[in-house]
């Protein structure tokens, strides 16, 4: 949908136009002329002959036809505006900079509506309204500072927020991130985030596109769209890094089941980034941290080097790796002897390696080429240089930019010094390079980068389950939660492994099913939510004059209407639930069970359809994944066939889509089998 004339226009019109730069119609102008525009530049005020000496149209009638145009005026203006300029003027791309449309109220909602519709008529495109303009190589049509250094492998990046762009610019830049394109949506009316990310995709060059994509994200109104395009990128090799905003508690909605209490759109997002590649940041300097990383080589293994002068900043770096799940490994043996014999006595080359506040530029030097050269354990470095302003140190910078070009390892500079070696950091970073001035920063966005798995795109195998009887089922419930003859019917049919079980609802078939399942027995009332609360689950059930006191006595708790009959079976209790997410489909979570899932809420999380490859991924990133292993001589569970449950659920969910809540709690795990004890199902048609 994003077009020619809103990339590259031969021509651009700003209504709203201004001689005051102090106003978004002077300001985006401005902007415009000092980005050197090359096309045909056009202004339209009726109050004025002259704007920024550029001849001014006192109406869009009288202009002639133009590829983009900027409107900086009042709301109310916009729609005749754009009426004339789609349908008389061939306009096909339009950036409306004005707030007072859907931001604001019902009418503006309405007219905001409106403008699609023109714009869509004439198969134009739009960028806002409400937003602050758009940044491309070939023009500067917005209207905030600042204006970044726009390069092709700069970063490319998308804002559902004018001033949230604005701000994560300012922090950028100064640590030398380029950028190659900015778009700022605001109220996204036509063409949101997903879209622009979605051009980003169609139109990827392998020589020359940014292989770095920054979204920041108010709300993911097509999360279809933007998992196919970020996956697509990532496949290709860029890398993207986005925060989502609005992912506190009080944005989770209530919810009857365990799945519903633990899910929220927030854990529906974290899923999807998870399933695209996308890496999760929590804030402007997160992701102008990740962004910096991203520019940077990949590296290909989690052991650093951390060379450092000042061991202060290096074990607090060496903290917050370690604490993310990387390694820096000692350096031993006769390699390390030889550098340590290199550097001025008092030196240390353990990891991190520090060659004192004394150390010479050479000797970083010669610190750098052995680790590139000698430790094949080593994937990458961390540079700590400060200094406490005693003499310039240029030299130390310029060996580190020539060794940034040659080594075969990535180097990660933490430059603290600032303001102290202002200079000589600004000359560093002049020549195209990167400063991370918070080494634990660092070291955190390393962490993320490093854990956050590529997209799993492989071929979904659907196991094969009786969709006919899943449909017949569905086709005869009721909303709401089904019946537990209908649940376990379901289970039957997706291939869910159950415990043997029976309803009942007088003392007579309770006796007989007791019979007939064996002792002993677990009875649990059928009516009541929270079952335990209540005193509606019963153990070790071993006789029929015991059936025969437990089910008259649950069957006098409030809400009770049934009793469920269940075979007493042992094993390391498990948990597999779904809901249904608006915008986003079936999510699945998965994690320890029983009581321990309200407690621990150990469960990860994963959009519909789940292969084996990332069911095995959610379970075995589980917090608790060392007591699904088997410690301390208890038996551990199989987890290939607790994956194979994920995948079986995943495939019911797609073959009955109105299922909006589900939970098998507990799902018993033993180290030859995996069943379902316990489940309830919700649905919504």
């Amino acid at each position: 949908m994003v077009n020619k004339q809103l990339i590259d226009p031969k021509s651009i019109v700003v209504i709203g136009a201004s001689n005051d730069v102090s106003k978004p119609g002077g300001k985006i102008l401005k902007n415009i002329v000092d980005g050197n525009y090359q096309g045909k530049l056009m202004v339209v005020n009726p109050k004025e002959t002259d704007i920024q000496g550029i001849k001014c149209h006192n109406s869009v009638n009288d202009l002639p036809e133009v590829d983009l145009a900027i409107l900086a005026i009042a709301a109310k203006y916009c729609q005749q505006t754009v009426e004339v300029l789609a349908k008389q003027k061939n306009t096909k791309a339009f950036i409306i900079l004005s707030a007072g449309f859907s931001e604001e109220s019902e009418a503006g909602a309405e007219l905001e509506a409106q403008i699609v519709k023109t714009i869509n008529e004439v198969s134009g495109v739009l960028i806002g309204p409400n937003c602050t303009g758009v940044l491309t190589p070939k023009h500067h049509s917005i209207f905030t500072l600042p204006i970044p250094k726009l390069e092709p492998k700069g970063c490319d990046f998308i804002s559902g927020s004018g001033a949230t762009a604005c701000f994560i610019m300012e922090a950028g830049i100064p640590k030398g991130l380029t950028f190659g394109n900015v778009f700022s949506v605001g109220n996204g009316a036509q063409i949101g985030v997903e879209e622009i990310l979605e051009y980003f995709d169609e139109t990827f060059d392998p020589e020359t596109s940014s292989r770095v994509k920054l979204l920041y994200i108010e709300n993911i109104d097509k999360p279809e769209k933007l998992l196919k395009h970020a996956t697509s990128l990532v496949q290709k090799g860029c890398k993207i890094a986005a925060v989502k905003s609005g992912s506190s508690e009080a944005g989770s909605r209530a919810a009857s089941s365990h799945t519903g209490a633990l899910a929220s759109p927030d854990v529906a997002v974290e899923a999807l980034f998870r399933k695209a590649g996308i890496v999760r940041c929590f804030g402007r300097d997160d992701l102008i941290n990740v962004a910096s990383v991203f520019m940077h080589p990949e590296i290909e293994g989690k052991n650093i080097a951390i060379i450092t002068h000042a061991g202060g900043p290096a074990v607090m770096l060496t903290d917050s790796l370690s604490n993310g799940g990387m390694n820096i490994p000692a350096l031993e043996g006769e390699a390390a002897d030889q550098l340590l014999d290199k550097l001025f006595a008092g030196s240390s080359v353990h990891n991190p390696i520090d060659f004192l506040a004394t150390g010479t530029a050479e000797q970083l030097g010669i610190i750098i080429d052995d680790i590139d050269t000698k430790f094949d354990t080593i994937d990458a470095m961390v540079v700590i240089f400060g200094t406490p302003g005693l003499v310039p140190l240029w030299d130390v910078y310029k060996v580190l930019d020539e060794k940034m070009k040659t080594s075969k390892k990535p180097i990660f500079p933490v430059l603290p010094s600032t303001l102290t070696a202002k200079d000589e950091v600004a000359e560093f970073l002049s020549k195209g390079r990167i400063n991370f001035p918070d080494e634990v920063a660092l070291g955190n966005a390393l962490s993320r980068i490093y854990h956050t798995p590529k997209p799993m795109v492989e071929k979904i195998c659907h196991h094969e389950i009786d969709t006919a009887l899943v449909r017949a089922i569905i086709d005869s419930c009721k909303n709401g939660y089904i019946d537990p003859d209908q649940t376990i019917g379901l289970l039957d049919a997706a291939g869910i492994p159950r415990a043997g079980q029976a309803t009942v609802h007088t003392l007579d078939t309770a006796i007989e099913a007791a019979k007939k399942i064996g002792f002993p027995l677990v009875m649990k009332v059928v009516g009541p939510v929270h079952k335990s609360d209540v005193g509606g689950v019963v153990l070790n059930v071993d006789s029929e004059e015991k059936v025969a006191y437990e089910f008259e006595r649950m069957m006098k708790i409030p809400e009770t209407y049934a009793v469920l009959m269940q075979a007493m079976l042992s094993g390391t209790e498990l948990f597999v639930g779904a809901t249904r997410e608006d915008k986003f489909g079936h999510m699945i979570m998965c994690g320890l069970g029983g009581i321990f899932i309200e407690v621990l809420k150990d469960v990860n999380a994963a959009l519909v359809p789940v292969s084996k490859k990332e069911a095995m991924y959610m379970i075995e990133n589980l917090k608790g994944y060392k007591i699904l292993e088997g410690v301390r001589g208890q038996e551990g569970v199989n987890i290939d066939l607790f994956a194979d449950v994920v995948v079986r659920l995943s495939t019911l969910l797609q073959a009955a889509p109105e299922i909006i809540e589900m939970d098998i709690n507990p799902l018993l795990g033993k180290a030859d089998k995996v069943v379902a004890v316990d489940a309830r199902i919700r649905i919504e048609k």
